[in-house]
């Protein structure tokens, strides 16, 4: 009840601000038309057209401190443990957008073709199956492979867009993930509408997702549920609204049918300058039940985080909190980013019952000299975990009592600024997770490195 009262309080109090800034913000607007005509200014199929992509190089080392907690199976079909694992993948991805035609209805294809090699070949070393090199059943690694990553239809009447096919989503119920060497993809069927000016509105039906690292199309399941808990559609909803610029809200409900329904709110607010002092407060709320069937059993889950950043010049300070209310770990959709709270990091901080709070320091180099250079550290905590009171199946949690953990990382990043690979990038990130005995991130240190070369071809 408290945090209800807090979330309405936190919207209220934005819609209140934006009222009083109605007289100076010259932004402002309740739901008025949106005076740009998207397919009025269309160029045509073939003139609006673009081939464009890129080639990402991804290497990344664990090592568990703890103990053998990676595993794959040796030439004589048993099974073998070890204490690191080691990926390095190469991808290339082709995007190739047409543009709309003319007229009243605008129609528009899209197509990704992307194909992988793979640059560490050892099956003792990359110890699949894992999300980051694909390998056969038996651990042997598929030197390079190739699939169709998005392939959709489009038709255009204004503003507002009809979408049919493979297709990729930013929301906070449903996302692609593109933290490894190729995204994520959903299919399905998208209606995007901007006929309001500062409103989005998006609605969805997706029966299947292309995962990162795999050529098949596979059912929805939640990440941290059973994997035999699937389900055959996910539909959702929902809206973002800007009133002013310094106030970005939404709110989005989805389904996993036969699995969950899963509601978000959320808010971030801009105050001051970063010339001077800025501040950035970011509030994410998700509210999970059962839906249908109850294949992965009860769930009752409410998690949000807080977040405040204070930013000076090329300098940031971020302090963040997060609380998941549930005996259950919060959960969200198996290959998809659809999790905003604040302190997903290497580790979510998700367990039932966690409090978790991080703070993060960076520095943009280009106040220093060095443009293109970014640099972060930051530190995450969680506690409080307990899953004794868990009464389902559907999650591995009843021995979680107590439980805690603690996170570092450090993050480098560099984007070329001229010249023929200019807009390149690498990123350097380094993570040390500590866990107690049962908390389910371990005790683990990584290494990543990604290189990041896109190009225009049209």
């Amino acid at each position: 009840m408290q945090l209800r009262k807090a979330i309405l309080v936190t919207i209220i109090s934005s819609g209140y601000h934006a009222a009083s800034l109605a007289s100076q913000d010259t932004e402002y607007s309740i739901f008025t038309l949106n005076p740009k005509n998207a397919q009025t200014d269309a160029g045509g199929f073939i003139n609006d057209q673009s081939l464009s992509g890129y080639t990402r190089n991804w290497y990344s080392k664990e090592r568990s401190i703890a103990g053998p907690i990676f595993r794959y199976y040796k030439g004589d079909g048993s099974r073998a443990n070890t204490h690191s694992r080691e990926n390095w993948v190469q991808g290339t991805l082709l995007n190739y957008t047409s543009g709309f035609s003319q007229g009243t209805v605008g129609l528009g294809v899209e197509f990704v073709g992307q194909n992988v090699t793979a640059l560490e070949r050892g099956k003792g070393t990359v110890a699949g199956p894992n999300n980051r090199t694909l390998t056969s059943s038996d651990s042997d690694v598929v030197d390079q492979w190739s699939k169709l990553g998005i392939a959709n239809l489009k038709a255009r009447i204004s503003n507002t867009v009809l979408t049919a096919g493979r297709q990729s989503m930013a929301t906070p119920v449903l996302a692609d993930y593109n933290n490894r060497v190729l995204p994520s993809s959903f299919d399905g069927v998208t209606i995007t509408s901007k006929e309001l000016k500062n409103f989005n509105l998006t609605v969805g039906t997706f029966d299947r997702v292309s995962p990162r690292n795999e050529q098949s199309l596979t059912a929805f399941r939640g990440k941290y549920g059973s994997a035999t808990a699937e389900s055959n559609r996910v539909n959702m909803a929902g809206l973002t609204y800007s009133p002013t610029t310094s106030i970005a809200t939404s709110v989005f409900a989805s389904q996993m049918q036969d699995i969950w329904k899963q509601y978000y709110v959320g808010a971030i607010y801009n105050l001051g300058s970063a010339d001077t002092l800025g501040f950035t407060t970011a509030l994410n709320y998700y509210k999970t039940v059962d839906d249908g069937e109850a294949k992965l059993g009860n769930i009752d889950n409410q998690s949000y985080s807080l977040a405040i950043t204070a930013t000076h010049a090329s300098h940031s300070l971020t302090l963040a909190y997060q609380q998941v209310n549930g005996n259950e770990y919060f959960d969200y959709i198996n290959e998809t980013a659809a999790n905003l709270l604040a302190n997903a990091q290497y580790s979510d901080f998700n367990g039932p019952n966690e409090k978790s709070t991080r703070a993060t320091y960076a520095v943009d180099m280009a106040g220093h000299g060095v443009p293109g250079l970014k640099l972060s550290i930051y530190t995450a905590s969680g506690w409080g975990i307990d899953g004794t009171h868990y009464q389902g199946s559907g999650y591995n949690v009843k021995s979680l009592d107590g439980e805690h953990h603690y996170e570092y990382g450090l993050g480098a990043s560099y984007v070329i600024q001229s010249g023929n690979l200019k807009d390149s990038n690498l990123r350097a990130f380094y993570f040390a997770h500590r866990g107690s005995e049962n908390q389910i991130d371990g005790r683990v240190n990584e290494l990543r490195v990604i290189t990041t070369i896109p190009f225009n071809l049209l």
